[in-house]
């Protein structure tokens, strides 16, 4: 966890007087070398440049994909410059190590930590700027700094009533070779801020409202050509032969080519592309994968879950658990399931290259634009420095895009026929090739002493490592065997349980897994709180009242409190019924974020079509940014997560996805979209994790709302009608 310590402190580096302005460059991820961040310097990789025309120019370091973080963490370092916002301009960083984040020591966006992990680096950034600035005006006037203070985008000396604009100081500011070293208690107090915890529009909306935004589907070059690749259908198998002459005259295309696990086809026009690509046939190599029928998977993992010699990692663990359980008066198990479920991302995958004797230039919207120029490089046998890379926003991540494939495969197409390739995957092949989140089943046992209380809680969970598959074995391995993807929110940490344990029993099946929006917590909150319902129920206490009981965390119990109150927990409703979940998001070097979540549902009984009809949420997220902002993604992400919790499931047989587009693979509509309550409260000066909070007190709080209006329980996701049918049975 040491990285973590770095998002508390900035390297110092070279402040450079640009050419008609001030550059300032930085290094944030403390694991930057001086020879790198000079090197980016020498590109203008830099955060902040100001104009003598007094335009200000921030670089923006992490990928968007749609959470607002274009905005955000310019806005960081504008607060504490003192700038002006609407003489601020934002522009994408590219790939260099300066740009860095702390934890990842990559240009690498996951996990909800973009905004946390940049936080303090950015924040010094602009201070270290505002200061030279207020040096240099000093310097001019003759006078202390310390006389000095800043309005927007002005220094002033308030004794003599004089004022300088940063344009007119980026005009004659002598810079020095050091940045000023500042302190954490140096930074602007946050009762202070100007723009942050304000409502400030996101840059991106315009162009998103007027179709403007240009995305890496939308990218056009000259002489480009387009091409797709149908991967194998099963992770690890390769081509041994496919028909490439009757592929080749079809018509409009160029060249069919054998990848390592796939075929490419390229051509003049998305149609020709995708038409030879239906008469495609080949044959794939074994791969153990090819095993895998979905079916059976969940019964399976269950049944190592319930053989005590069956062990396995141990990944989260406070006192003695399983002595404790060993031990109690009573013991309550509860079983749960959850199916693969495939990101669904609007925009599929896609990306173009251009392969010349120069180097390579990509356009892409990825999540780890560091993986992406490295594996550009890989492909086409140049060094790194030889990648001119274009970080676009993404239409949709949610951890599809931490995978970054399509880059190289477009790479390897652009250089097969000597022209640039716009790579696109079609919807079908988007969907059979899906990175899903794991099957997983979980068996949770709780002891209990005479009284009913808990004084022990052993989680198991079976589940696919997705670690080793999205980064390497050797990752894994530096973990202790901790999957913190399949695991995370596995956890009790907040309840008034005195001895915990959660291990990872391994099935590795040969599937393409992956992390998907909110790693863990969709399936992990879901037994947890699911178990917590019913302990609730033994104990003769309504779910609302046993949680209030059982937290110990006063930021816990004030997002259940609060979200009861908005729902009016207590007022009967006919034909409808409430279930409650509590939710966290974090790591302790990070801090959590945290949910209260009600949700309100309906049930046709004829057709086991559960319809929810509100949800209620309650965010503590620290320090709120962009309060509306915060707001809209946690809404979102509740949409997600309802449409994940009753319809998306993805199927295996022999290895193969079933599923090939929305219509078999259905996602919520708008028209079945609940209505949304999102509340968002503060209690700290740090901004916690946002975009993933919510995912996982959702499809917890139906199936509590399920088992008020039935009486049955629903352990399995998702919670399709057939289940639910089943269940009523």
């Amino acid at each position: 966890m040491s990285a973590f310590s770095d998002m508390t402190s900035v390297s110092r580096r070279g402040f450079l007087q640009g050419t008609g302005g001030l550059v300032f460059t930085f290094a944030v991820g403390g694991g930057a070398s001086d020879s790198a961040a000079q090197g980016a310097a020498g590109r203008l990789n830099a955060y902040v440049t100001i104009n003598p025309n007094g335009a200000i120019t921030i670089m923006m370091p992490a990928p968007e994909m749609g959470q607002g973080v274009n905005t955000t963490l310019p806005l960081i370092v504008a607060e504490e410059l003192d700038a002006d916002w609407s003489k601020v301009t934002v522009q994408q960083a590219p790939v260099a190590a300066a740009y860095n984040h702390p934890v990842f020591r990559a240009q690498y966006q996951v996990a909800s930590l973009t905004t946390r992990g940049y936080w303090m680096p950015l924040r010094t950034a602009g201070a270290q700027a505002r200061r030279v600035l207020i040096d240099a005006a000093a310097q001019r006037w003759g006078v202390p700094a310390s006389e000095l203070a800043t309005e927007p985008s002005t220094v002033v000396h308030a004794a003599s009533g004089r004022r300088l604009t940063y344009g007119e100081i980026a005009g004659f500011a002598q810079v020095p070779a050091t940045l000023p070293e500042i302190k954490p208690e140096e930074l602007k107090p946050v009762d202070r801020f100007r723009l942050l915890g304000k409502n400030v529009g996101r840059i991106d909306i315009a162009d998103k409202s007027t179709g403007k935004q240009v995305y890496a589907i939308d990218i056009q070059v000259p002489d480009m050509l387009y091409g797709t690749v149908a991967w194998a259908p099963v992770r690890d198998s390769k081509p041994t032969s496919f028909n490439r002459d009757e592929i080749k005259a079809q018509r409009g295309i160029v060249d069919a080519v054998a990848l390592d696990e796939g075929i490419g086809i390229v051509g003049r026009t998305v149609e020709d592309v995708f038409a030879a690509r239906r008469k495609l046939k080949a044959v794939w190599s074994n791969a153990p994968g090819s095993k895998v029928d979905s079916a059976k998977e969940a019964q399976e993992y269950l049944t190592h879950l319930r053989d005590p010699n069956r062990k396995g990692v141990v990944v989260r663990e406070a006192g003695d658990a399983s002595a404790a359980i060993a031990g109690a008066a009573r013991m309550m198990t509860g079983e749960y399931t959850s199916d693969y479920v495939y990101h669904a991302q609007m925009e599929p995958m896609c990306c173009t290259a251009s392969v010349t004797p120069a180097g390579v230039e990509v356009w892409a919207g990825t999540q780890w634009p560091t993986k992406s120029v490295e594996e550009a490089a890989k492909a086409a046998g140049v060094t790194p420095d030889k990648v001119k890379f274009h970080t676009l926003q993404m239409g949709g991540g949610y951890g599809r895009r931490a995978f970054v494939e399509y880059v190289p495969d477009a790479v390897l197409l652009s250089k097969a026929v000597g022209k640039p390739v716009k790579m696109i995957l079609s919807r079908e092949d988007d969907v059979r090739n899906a990175r899903m989140r794991p099957l997983t089943a979980q068996k949770i046992d709780v002891g209990l002493d005479a009284s009913g209380k808990i004084v022990g809680w052993r989680h198991r969970l079976a589940a696919e490592p997705v670690t080793d598959y999205l980064y390497d074995k050797a990752r894994l391995e530096a973990q202790k065997g901790n999957d913190i993807i399949v695991v995370a929110g596995a956890d009790v940490p907040f309840y008034d349980v005195p001895a915990f344990v959660t291990d990872h029993v391994y099935e590795a099946r040969g599937v393409r897994v992956a992390a998907w929006r909110g790693i863990g917590a969709g399936y992990t909150n879901f037994a947890v709180e699911g178990m917590i319902d019913e302990l609730a129920l033994q104990a003769g206490k309504d779910p609302l009242e046993y949680r209030m009981a059982l937290l110990k965390d006063a930021r816990a119990k004030k997002v259940i409190e609060r979200v009861a109150q908005l729902s009016e927990w207590g007022r009967r409703r006919e034909g409808r019924a409430l279930g409650i979940a509590f939710n966290k998001l974090g790591l302790p070097p990070v801090g959590f974020s945290m949910t209260g979540t009600v949700a309100e549902i309906s049930l046709n009984r004829a057709s086991g079509e559960i319809r929810v009809h509100n949800l209620w949420c309650v965010a503590d997220v620290g320090l709120p940014l962009q309060p509306d902002n915060t707001a809209a993604q946690i809404e979102g992400s509740l949409v997600f997560s309802v449409s994940a919790a009753l319809k998306e499931q993805i199927t295996l047989k022999n290895g193969e996805v079933q599923q090939s587009n929305y219509h078999d693979y259905p996602v919520l509509r708008m028209s079945e979209a609940p209505d949304i309550k999102v509340e968002i409260l503060g209690s700290g000066p740090v901004p916690l994790p946002v975009g993933e909070l919510s995912i996982g007190g959702t499809a917890p709080a139906i199936a509590g709302a399920f088992f008020a209006l039935t009486g049955k329980r629903l352990r399995d996701l998702p919670m399709s009608p057939e289940r639910v049918k089943k269940a009523l049975a």
